[in-house]
């Protein structure tokens, strides 16, 4: 079974950079996805980044284009949420989570996703 650990939180100022990291265990499961989704108090859980581990494909929020990047490195067994520009709305707890697909799509409902971290905690001040 796979388990999903989120390290990398914290607290920065506006415009500075944060890189996240979930490893998974046992390792990073071929045609899955994996994304990070992050929920700010009082809001909806929202993808933000989306990886398809066979393959690589990537897709974004348009909220987060051009500022963050998602990728994989099978050997350290870790997906990866670099944040750069960061702005006080993207405050929140960032979560990933894996899902099995057979098509190359990665769903973006947090619905479809069955394996879940349990988050680490990102402040932006202005």
């Amino acid at each position: 079974q796979v388990q999903l650990v989120e390290s990398g939180g914290g607290s920065v100022q506006a415009g500075g950079s944060l890189r996240l990291s979930c490893e998974a265990s046992p390792y990073i499961y071929a045609r899955n996805c994996v994304a990070w989704f992050r929920q700010a108090p009082g809001k909806e859980r929202e993808a933000v980044a989306r990886i398809y581990t066979s393959g690589g494909s990537t897709f974004y929020a348009d909220s987060v284009k051009g500022r963050f990047t998602i990728s994989q490195d099978n050997a350290e067994k870790r997906v990866y949420l670099e944040m750069n520009s960061l702005k006080p709305e993207d405050t929140a707890m960032y979560y990933c989570a894996r899902v099995p697909v057979s098509d190359g799509y990665c769903p973006q409902g947090k619905s479809a996703y069955s394996t879940w971290g349990h988050g680490t905690q990102v402040t932006v001040s202005s």
